[in-house]
């Protein structure tokens, strides 16, 4: 089985989701990113796998539920830290963000029958979820994190070194207001959504 991997920062003010102030002070935002990272970490418990690890610059809070192995993310800029994610595993990997409170326990039960990598792209460029069956950080290391050709980077850095990659649906992260709405539209029932219905009057006032 897989081992699922969310790589994470503490939602504290001022630390988290700063592209989301203004409209929203940095209160709200960061209640905007702890309900996205509750989604997904119950999206996450949902799917089955191997091992369950939350990947997590700060510490961890009544958030987390049960079942997951807590793991401190590695000093370093992002590819570093997202191949130090992956050197710790033994056995196959998907890693997802936290800025993605939509993904469902469906997106996150791969198969890696048939290929080696899964990659999701996202729509601003980057990529929301990379799979590989037999963990290299080297295949990320390097690769030049959170610009609009991240994931054309990556996806390329992967095929170059002869992996079969198998694509997951492109998805939306949450960077910006307009994300999130736009998010919070694509999964009503989430927890994101009614944060972000809640604090809608206050962002827009």
């Amino acid at each position: 089985m897989t081992t699922l991997l969310v790589i994470a920062k503490e939602p504290r003010p001022g630390r988290v989701k700063t592209r989301l102030t203004p409209p929203f002070t940095p209160q709200e935002a960061a209640a905007l990113a702890e309900a996205a990272l509750t989604d997904t970490l119950r999206a996450v418990a949902a799917t089955p796998a191997r091992r369950r690890v939350l990947v997590l610059d700060g510490t961890p809070g009544p958030w987390l539920p049960p079942g997951f192995d807590v793991v401190p993310q590695a000093t370093g800029d992002l590819d570093e830290r997202l191949a130090d994610a992956f050197a710790n595993c033994d056995g196959p990997a998907l890693l997802i963000g936290m800025d993605t409170p939509q993904v469902t326990p469906a997106l996150l039960s791969v198969d890696f029958e048939g290929c080696d990598a899964y990659f999701g792209p996202a729509e601003d460029g980057g990529f929301w979820a990379l799979g590989l069956a037999t963990p290299d950080p080297g295949l990320l290391r390097g690769v030049p994190m959170s610009t609009p050709r991240t994931g054309a980077v990556q996806r390329a850095r992967l095929v170059a070194a002869g992996l079969r990659v198998r694509e997951l649906p492109p998805l939306r992260d949450v960077d910006t207001a307009q994300d999130a709405e736009a998010v919070a539209a694509a999964a009503p029932g989430s927890r994101f959504a009614a944060e972000l219905r809640r604090l809608t009057p206050v962002g827009r006032r």
